[in-house]
């Protein structure tokens, strides 16, 4: 029990999805809802539970309001690429009739499932959460400050939480920033 108390705790490591290939799970979704809750994790940098507890209320432009987001704050905002926004509010537009009408009205459980066919389409394991991964470090590795990635894209209380999220850098994409420089 004590070996197991003071033992070193060994820095997890995920495999971060190329762009590529993100953009082609997405492509090759025809599913309109599916879709839409693919683009907001893999886009928006959002939790597969935010995104489904999302309301027709909660669409403002570009810019999703979070209630009850898992930092413990009453309420988040999430920023979303405008045409992502456009067809989430015509999705939206479409299957709710009252503005506190749940987007998605799916279990999480059945969110899970439809993401992992997704990435089965493309020969990969994907899981939801990888695809926040994806978001934060893509964003990163475009030259996004690792602040705005942390306080913006995913909400994170402090940046340790934002630098667990980022991928490792290969030697190939290591020598392709210095050659920028």
């Amino acid at each position: 029990m004590i070996r197991k108390l003071y033992r070193e705790r060994v820095a997890l490591k995920w495999e971060i999805i190329e762009k590529e290939t993100v953009d082609e799970i997405i492509f090759r979704t025809t599913n309109v809802r599916n879709r839409l809750i693919l683009e907001l994790m893999a886009r928006g940098g959002m939790r597969i539970g935010e995104v489904l507890k999302l309301t027709l209320s909660d669409i403002q432009d570009r810019k999703l309001i979070l209630r009850d987001p898992k930092s413990g704050k009453d309420h988040e905002i999430v920023f979303i690429p405008q045409k992502v926004a456009d067809r989430l509010r015509n999705y939206a537009n479409s299957k709710c009739d009252n503005p506190e009408d749940w987007i998605f009205p799916i279990s999480y459980e059945a969110s899970r499932v439809m993401v992992t066919k997704a990435g089965k389409m493309v020969g990969i394991r994907l899981r939801p959460h990888d695809l926040r991964r994806h978001s934060a470090t893509f964003a990163s590795r475009s030259g996004v400050p690792i602040e705005i990635v942390s306080k913006v894209i995913l909400t994170h209380v402090n940046l340790l939480m934002t630098q667990r999220y980022l991928g490792k850098i290969s030697d190939v994409e290591a020598m392709r920033w210095i050659e920028n420089l």
